[in-house]
């Protein structure tokens, strides 16, 4: 294994987390931990979750949107690949690193293909209890970055714990209900408010001399 620029990579995956759970159990164990290839292997999803983008998959398809799920799994390695060509502003492997986060893109022709508006993803993302990255779960923020066709159970604010392994979801959570989001999205929320109002520009006040 390369040396890892990420922190939260620093360590082998056993010893991140104190407990066991399916990053440790299955995705560390298997040989492609390290790959620089795309994996689209569903099974390298946590069962929860693939449970979920497979619900999202079939709804678009009842919808009659064909889709495919592009990526699952990806390596640190990978992501450094990516980064270095330019294909993402991400040096660090992110959710997708630990089984929770996938790419689903719509089929053309056979093909995979990125073009046309997948708002309705982000629909069918919430309904399943996914995060979507059109917007991060709080579509009152614009946000800097966007990803269309990503999504993860996890939200933004429980990221850091789940790279410290200090974190790992169960299968009942709900990104929807993790209190520690929602009030993050509040208070960021607040905050992007406060600085619009402050921007807001001042009227000049009209002098009142006398002639």
């Amino acid at each position: 294994m390369r040396q890892r620029d990420s922190l939260h990579l620093s360590r082998r995956p056993t010893e991140a987390f104190s407990t066991g759970n399916f990053y440790t159990d299955v995705i560390s164990q298997d040989p492609r931990f390290d790959s620089v290839a795309r994996v689209d292997d569903p099974s390298l999803l946590e069962p929860t979750t693939r449970k979920l983008v497979e619900s999202v998959v079939s709804a678009a398809q009842q919808m009659g949107i064909e889709l495919m799920v592009y990526e699952t799994y990806r390596s640190q390695d990978r992501q450094q690949e990516l980064f270095n060509n330019g294909a993402t502003k991400l040096r660090s492997v992110g959710v997708h690193h630990y089984g929770l986060a996938c790419d689903i893109v719509r089929v053309v022709g056979g093909e995979p293909s990125w073009k046309g508006d997948f708002s309705f993803l982000g629909q069918l993302a919430h309904s399943s209890g996914l995060i979507w990255g059109g917007d991060w779960g709080a579509p009152d923020i614009k946000h800097s970055f966007v990803d269309s066709v990503h999504m993860q159970r996890c939200t933004i604010a429980r990221q850091g714990d789940l790279f410290a392994g200090s974190w790992y979801p169960d299968d009942a959570y709900n990104p929807y209900d993790d209190a520690q989001h929602l009030f993050a999205a509040a208070i960021k929320a607040g905050a992007l408010k406060q600085a619009k109002a402050g921007a807001r520009p001042r009227r000049a006040r009209s002098s009142s001399k006398r002639a």
